[in-house]
């Protein structure tokens, strides 16, 4: 098996706020965040690729050549022509986000369209990492043709990484959200989800029965984040262990604070380090993404990781 990383999902045009009413155009998402996260740290033997769907325009071109000059591949890109790409903007309050999205002609909705397409797009990864917005944008008969691609792969040798990333306004209702994250969850080997978006969702829920309602559903591994709190983890080995984080002063931007982490962990963990190790590497790159603006922070590499 190719040593491969494979992110799934929808790539955007993103605005993002550089105060003073000024805004910096670039293209990002939380997958493709994470991919352009892991491709930082993976080193270069590995292959870090994009998996999603694209228009035939303009945007779309700048967005495949973005992707090209980050190192990150766009053979799995499918072309669909006369539609186009989505676009958010970021708007910052005392560093946190605030979301405005146009996204409802994104090309990337078509993902699972074409069942054929999609089970070769994703034969021969290491890694496939997807995340509860990769399904939200998704109709429900999409949804369940990615679950069974997904799960093809992992039966076929791939590890399956899968980021809850729980966005309520994306979706018909709770119900129907908390049916597809646990439909996700049972084809994933890896599972990141965020405590306080457990904590809305499924509404009381504790640390110890969020981290077990993904046990159940298979998970062998699994990182409970708390935003910039103490992360949870869980394996088949060892249980559950906590680490302890460390304050930071100076949060500028949270937006791909969580992306980055996934990407970072995953990317270790993959190359045999320890899950705590793991971890804390991650949480290292998330502590530096969050004191820039912007999803995609180049600054922090620049040291020569």
């Amino acid at each position: 098996m190719v040593l491969s990383f494979m992110a799934l999902g929808e790539c955007m045009v993103e605005l993002s706020d550089q105060g003073d009413g000024l805004y910096r155009r670039g293209f990002a998402g939380d997958t493709f965040n994470t991919a352009w996260y892991a491709r930082h740290v993976l080193p270069f033997e590995w292959q870090v690729h994009f998996g999603s769907c694209i228009g035939s325009d303009e945007a779309s071109h700048q967005m495949r050549v973005f992707m090209e000059d980050a190192g990150i591949g766009t053979t799995s890109l499918r072309v669909i022509p006369d539609q186009t790409v989505g676009l958010y903007m970021i708007d910052l309050h005392q560093g946190e986000r605030h979301f405005s999205y146009w996204r409802s002609q994104s090309a990337a909705r078509r993902l699972a369209d074409d069942p054929s397409w999609l089970r070769r797009m994703l034969s021969g990864h290491k890694v496939i990492y997807f995340s509860g917005i990769t399904l939200a944008i998704l109709p429900p008969e999409g949804r369940l043709t990615l679950c069974a691609a997904l799960l093809e792969a992992r039966k076929g040798g791939a590890i399956v990484a899968f980021d809850t990333n729980l966005r309520p306004q994306l979706w018909k209702d709770h119900a129907t959200m908390q049916a597809a994250i646990l439909e996700g969850a049972r084809v994933a080997d890896i599972i990141l989800p965020s405590f306080d978006e457990e904590q809305m969702i499924f509404a009381g829920t504790s640390a110890q029965e969020a981290i077990e309602r993904y046990r159940t559903a298979g998970a062998r591994v699994i990182v409970l984040k708390d935003g910039v709190g103490d992360v949870r983890l869980w394996d088949e080995v060892d249980g559950l262990r906590i680490l302890n984080c460390d304050p930071v002063a100076n949060i500028v931007d949270s937006t791909a604070a969580g992306d980055s982490f996934g990407g970072a962990f995953v990317a270790h963990l993959v190359q045999g380090a320890t899950i705590e190790d793991a971890a804390k590497a991650a949480m290292l790159v998330a502590r530096e993404v969050i004191q820039y603006r912007g999803a995609l922070v180049p600054e922090i590499f620049k040291g020569g990781e």
